[in-house]
C-alpha cells in the first residue's frame, strides 16, 4: 500500500497500490510512515514522495468514503488533515515526484510537498473537484492559494483543469520535470541538496513559511 525505505539522506515513501486512492487503511499506513520519517530526522534528512505506474493518487475512495458514517467519517476527515498538515510542516525537505495522475486529494498531497517534479510525459496534476460535485474545505482551499499564483488557484478549481508538466511548470503547480526512468532520482538530488540545512533553523523557517496554512490543520506553527 505505502512502502518507506531511506537510502542515504532521503526517506522515500512510494504509494503503490494501483491508483492509490486515499481510504481508512491508506490513511493508518500513511499516518505509520509519517512517525517513522519524524523520528528519523535528525542530521541529513529529506523526502521524497512517489507513486508507481500510470498513478501518483488519484485522490479520495470515493465509493468508500461515502459508506462511512458517525465517527468513522468524522475520524476521517480528521486523519486526512493531519496527513497533509504533517505533511507541509514535516522539517526536512519534502519533494513529491509526481510519476502519473495526481488527481483531487492526490494532488493536495503533491502541494503539501515542498517542491513537486512531474514526469515529463505522462501523468497530469488536477483539481477535479468542480467536475466530481465534491467541495474543497477550507485548509485545502488555503493550501491551493498558498502554494500557486491566484490565476491557477482559480483555474484549477473552477475549470478542473488537467495539467501536464509543461503547463503544471508554468502554472506555478510544479517546479520541474524529469524523464520517467530520472524522475526518482532528480526527486532525491533536490532533496539531497537542502538535506544539510541545519535542522532546527530550517525546521523553525518552514513552520514560519506555513503558519497560517498550518493552522487550518489544526497544527501550531
Amino acid at each position: 500500500m505505502i512502502e518507506h525505505s531511506r537510502e542515504g539522506a532521503t526517506h522515500v515513501v512510494t504509494l503503490n497500490h494501483g491508483p492509490n486512492m486515499i481510504d481508512p487503511p491508506w490513511q493508518a499506513r500513511m499516518l505509520e510512515v509519517l512517525d517513522t520519517v519524524e523520528a528519523d530526522c535528525e542530521g541529513d534528512a529529506g523526502l521524497v514522495l512517489t507513486g508507481q505506474g500510470k498513478f501518483f493518487s488519484n485522490g479520495l475512495n470515493v465509493e468508500v468514503i461515502m459508506g462511512l458514517e458517525g465517527e468513522d467519517r468524522v475520524r476521517f476527515g480528521a486523519s486526512m488533515s493531519q496527513i497533509i498538515g504533517r505533511l507541509l510542516l514535516l522539517p526536512v525537505p519534502t519533494v513529491a515526484a509526481i510519476n502519473g495522475h495526481a488527481f483531487a486529494a492526490g494532488a493536495f498531497l503533491a502541494l503539501a510537498c515542498d517542491y513537486r517534479l512531474m514526469r515529463e510525459d505522462r501523468g497530469w496534476i488536477c483539481v477535479s473537484e468542480v467536475d466530481a460535485g465534491v467541495p474543497i474545505g477550507e485548509p485545502m482551499m488555503n493550501l491551493l492559494k498558498a502554494k500557486v499564483p491566484p490565476e491557477t488557484a482559480r483555474d484549477a478549481v473552477l475549470t478542473g483543469k488537467r495539467y501536464g508538466a509543461d503547463d503544471a511548470i508554468a502554472a506555478g503547480l510544479a517546479d520541474g520535470k524529469a524523464s520517467e526512468i530520472g524522475l526518482l532520482g532528480e526527486a532525491r538530488k533536490l532533496a539531497e541538496n537542502l538535506a544539510s540545512k541545519e535542522r532546527r533553523i530550517f525546521k523553525t523557517l518552514k513552520r514560519q513559511l506555513h503558519a497560517d496554512v498550518g493552522a487550518g490543520f489544526g497544527l501550531e506553527a
